[in-house]
This record gives C-alpha cells, sequence and structure tokens, in this order.
C-alpha cells in the first residue's frame, strides 16, 4: 500500500480534528443543558420576589404554599452578594421558612458606598448594622412572618449579626454564623443560639476563633466540634461544625455545613421540612466545565493573527529569572505606595499588583531579548488580532459573567462599576500581555503558564504579610483569583494556537479579569 502524501495525510488529520471538536462541542451544549436544568430546578416550588428598602436590595424566598413561618434573614460576606448565598436561602426556603437576602452597602447591586477603610471597625460596624436592621424589620412586617425570627451571615457579616442579635434580645430565636470574623469585642454569651460552622480546610486559627466566641456560653472543658452545648429550648444551646471538603468561599456550597444549619434552625422552632438539600456545586462545576470546553471548538473560528507562534520563546535558564523577580519586586515596591486611586475598596491594590508585575516582565523580557532579530512586527496579521481579541473578550466575559450572576454571585456591572473596570483595566492588560507573551513561543516550557500563575498567588499572599492590617481580606480572594486562573488557562491556551499570538488571549483575559475585579469589591466613596 502506498504511503500516504503529505496533503492527503494533513486533510485527514484536519478531519479528525474538525469531528473532535464538534464531538466536543455536542459534549459541551448537553453538559451546560444539563447543569442549568437542575439549577433551575432547584427553586421549583419556591415564590421569589425582589424589592428594595431604601438603598439595600432584598429578595425574599418563600414557599408557593400559603402558610405562616419564622424568618430568616441572611447576610453575606466581605466582596460578596445576596446570590453568593442562594444555596442556604433555596435550602430553607424549600424546607417551609420565609428567607430575605440583602446586598450590604457597597456591595452587589447596593450602589450606597462601604467604609473607605476596612479595618475602620467602627465605621463599618455601623454601616453594617443600618442595613442589617433596616432588612431585619422589613422581613418581620412580610405577608406569613409569624414574629420569630434567625439571622445567618457568612464571613464579615459574623460580627455584626452577633452585635445585632445582642441589642434585640430574645427577638432573635436563632443564629447561625457561617467561617465568621468576629471582632474581639463582639458579644459572646447575648446571641441565644449559636451555630458556627467553619470549612475544614481553613486555618485552625480560625477554627479556633469559633471556639473562643463559644466558650464564653459553655461551662467547663474548651468547646468540642460536633456537639451541642447547653438547651436550645432556653437560648442557650451553642454548637461548632468544621464542614469537610470545603474552605471559607467554599462552606457556602459544602451539603454538611447546608444541613447543620437547616438542622439547627429546624430544632429551634421546633420544625420539619422537606429535607431538601440546595447541593449546586457539582451542576456549577459541569455547567463551567461546559463553557470552557465550548470555548475549544468555538476557538477554532478565530481568524490568525500571526503568520507563525509568537512569543519569548525561551530556555528554563533565561526563563526563570523573568518568570521569578516580578513576583518577588512587586510586593516590595508596592509596600510603601497608596493605593486607593479608584472608589473600590481592595480592588484598586490588586489592579495595581497585577500592572507592576506586568510591567516588571515585560521589562524583564526586553533585557533578555535584547540584541535578538526583531522580526514579530513584520509577522502580525493585524486584522486578525483586533477581531480575535474582540470575540474572544466577548466570550470570556459574557459566557462567564451572566451565569456567574444568576446562580453564583453579582457579576453584571452596574453605572457605578463601569469606571471602576476602567481603572483597573490597565492594570490586568499589562499583567496577561505580558504573561501571555512570557508563556507562549515553540521553544517556551510547556508547564510555563502553570508556574507564572503560582509565582503570582505567592507573590500576592507575600504582599498580604508585608501589610495585614490593609491588605488581610485579600487572603480569603486568593481561592477565587485561582478559580478564574484555572476557568480561563486552557481558553487562553486555545486561542494562542489558534490565532499564534500572545496578545489576543492576554488582551481578552486581562478584560476579562478587570470585569471580575470591578464586579466584586466593594465601591466606596
Amino acid at each position: 500500500m502506498a504511503p500516504l502524501g503529505d496533503s492527503e495525510a494533513t486533510g485527514r488529520s484536519g478531519r479528525g480534528v474538525a469531528i473532535a471538536a464538534f464531538v466536543a462541542a455536542l459534549l459541551a451544549l448537553a453538559a451546560i443543558g444539563a447543569a442549568l436544568w437542575q439549577l433551575h430546578a432547584a427553586t421549583a416550588g419556591l415564590i421569589i420576589a425582589r424589592d428594595r428598602v431604601g438603598e439595600v436590595p432584598v429578595t425574599v424566598f418563600r414557599p408557593a404554599a400559603a402558610t405562616t413561618a419564622p424568618v430568616v434573614v441572611i447576610a453575606h460576606g466581605f466582596a460578596g452578594s445576596q446570590q453568593l448565598m442562594q444555596p442556604y436561602a433555596v435550602t430553607l426556603a424549600r424546607n417551609g421558612f420565609l428567607v430575605v437576602t440583602f446586598d450590604f452597602p457597597g456591595h452587589g447591586r447596593n450602589a450606597s458606598p462601604f467604609v473607605a477603610r476596612i479595618e475602620d471597625q467602627e465605621r463599618r460596624i455601623a454601616v453594617l448594622k443600618s442595613a442589617l436592621d433596616a432588612v431585619t424589620e422589613y422581613a418581620l412586617k412580610l405577608p406569613g412572618a409569624d414574629g420569630r425570627l434567625a439571622l445567618l451571615g457568612h464571613s464579615m457579616a459574623g460580627d455584626v449579626i452577633l452585635r445585632a442579635a445582642a441589642a434585640r434580645g430574645d427577638q432573635v430565636a436563632a443564629n447561625v454564623l457561617l467561617s465568621p470574623y468576629v471582632g474581639e469585642d463582639a458579644p459572646r454569651i447575648e446571641p441565644r443560639d449559636l451555630l458556627i460552622v467553619f470549612g475544614a480546610w481553613e486555618p485552625e486559627m480560625l477554627h479556633q476563633t469559633g471556639r473562643d466566641a463559644l466558650q464564653a456560653g459553655v461551662a467547663g472543658a474548651a468547646v468540642e466540634t460536633d456537639v451541642t452545648y447547653g438547651d436550645l429550648a432556653d437560648g442557650s444551646g451553642r454548637r461548632l461544625v468544621l464542614a469537610p471538603g470545603v474552605e471559607h468561599i467554599g462552606v457556602l456550597y459544602g451539603r454538611a455545613g447546608i444541613s447543620a444549619a437547616l438542622d439547627w434552625l429546624n430544632q429551634v422552632f421546633g420544625r420539619t421540612g422537606s429535607g431538601f438539600i440546595d447541593s449546586r456545586g457539582s451542576w456549577l462545576g459541569l455547567l463551567f466545565l461546559g463553557i470552557v470546553v465550548l470555548a475549544w471548538p468555538l476557538s477554532r473560528l478565530l481568524p490568525r493573527a500571526a503568520t507563525r507562534p509568537l512569543g519569548a520563546d525561551l530556555t528554563w535558564r533565561r526563563w526563570w529569572p523573568v518568570a521569578l523577580l516580578p513576583a518577588v519586586l512587586t510586593p516590595l515596591i508596592l509596600r510603601p505606595l497608596p493605593n486607593d486611586y479608584l472608589p473600590i475598596l481592595l480592588g484598586d491594590y490588586l489592579a495595581l499588583h497585577f500592572g507592576v508585575y506586568g510591567l516588571l516582565t515585560a521589562v524583564g523580557l526586553w533585557f533578555v531579548n535584547r540584541g535578538r532579530p526583531r522580526t514579530g512586527q513584520r509577522q502580525v496579521l493585524w486584522r486578525g488580532l483586533v477581531i480575535g481579541t474582540r470575540a474572544s473578550g466577548a466570550y470570556l466575559t459574557l459566557a462567564i459573567a451572566v451565569p456567574m450572576d444568576q446562580f453564583v454571585t453579582a457579576f453584571l456591572p452596574g453605572a457605578e462599576r463601569i469606571v471602576v473596570i476602567l481603572g483597573i483595566l490597565p492594570g490586568t492588560w499589562a499583567y496577561f500581555a505580558a504573561d501571555g507573551w512570557l508563556t507562549r513561543g515553540p521553544g517556551t516550557p510547556r508547564a510555563a503558564p502553570v508556574v507564572t500563575k503560582i509565582l503570582f498567588l505567592l507573590s500576592l499572599l507575600g504582599a498580604v504579610v508585608l501589610n495585614l492590617s490593609e491588605l488581610f481580606f485579600l487572603i480569603i480572594i486568593v481561592p477565587a483569583i485561582l478559580v478564574f486562573f484555572l476557568l480561563y488557562g486552557p481558553i487562553g491556551g486555545w486561542i494562542y494556537r489558534r490565532t499564534r499570538h500572545p496578545l489576543v488571549g492576554g488582551f481578552a483575559i486581562g478584560f476579562a479579569f478587570a470585569w471580575a475585579i470591578g464586579v466584586t469589591f466593594p465601591v466606596v466613596n
């Protein structure tokens, strides 16, 4: 049998890839469809209504059956939104509770400003408690509210819930705190029937803050996990739960934590519900996996942006200094500099970190490439570069933003956040453009994109250590940045292999990151 000619072999190979892309698209669309079906099915039998209490956006979840029920007011944490609390809201409502979620000032779709400095505890507590009190009064007056009340909150909300519960006395029958931040002067004894849930993967020192918060209301030995102290009947109940397999954000999706909260409130109010638990975590994973996989066949539709693959094309020995030095120098450079150039809390520092890191990477690339032939510009296809960047940026933002906004957290920007996104954009563009060039090219180590992202996260943690008082809350954002790196990383690789130009994916991912930062962090004056 005669061997295949080059053109025939190439043709068969191209057809094989086309068939694989078609199958991948079908599987991705099937995964997206199945996930959306299940996510929408979780709210079956509920009436969900949106309203405002002054400037505070609220959402009411109630069972379709017209019955009276206890009210549960749910508060989100720092850089969160009411959408982030949906697993608990849907679970409790499906089990017969009347549930109200809301956005704190500066968060989600609440355009009122948050505090300019997170360490300004007095002002922060006043702003948060004012919103919580207003929503609580609103919730107690809802049709179907039977006068009984519970408060549930995550992270930053834990501290203000303890204070609000102590101020209201017996009016608050139960309190559930999820991975709470608890100030040293927050009430410990007064809040009734207190359940604290931490993720088992959170640091032990945070678990200890939960033990300390409960210890004041527990006589005798040190507080242990999964043990109920006191008596729920008289309001002295206390319990600490470590939800397995989750951390600070994952605790909002872990089945164990949601079950513990439902069981606690059922005991306090003497109720038995349907037993339904909102287990959306796996369906969200399938949804975003489908969105990522779908990007591969779609990337094959992009035009070429270069006649041959461009990039740094460095060996490991020359590559390492360029990758490592920005990780070390960026926290040191930014430590003494002001970082409040945008009306957004901590997001402006993150944008600066991206920007300085990217500029240092670009300088390193220039230094190691001195004297090399500059033929790259003659190989650029400018029309392909522009079209590819626009198309990729649109997919990376909208395909992620719409489901994120509906099922995860507020992700579609209000008018007040457009300027913020534009202010963040130069920093993220600088980083992802430089990083894209550093990690691409025929001779560049295959592990380069993964290594540079690890170095960036370590650099960010280093910045937090150097300025713990102002940047502490960035620690809880690091897992979210890691998730976005994992989402956008494969897509960036497919975009590069199709367009052959690192800046197409770099600019597109930079825009997506600017969007994510701009819609997530609290808006301030």
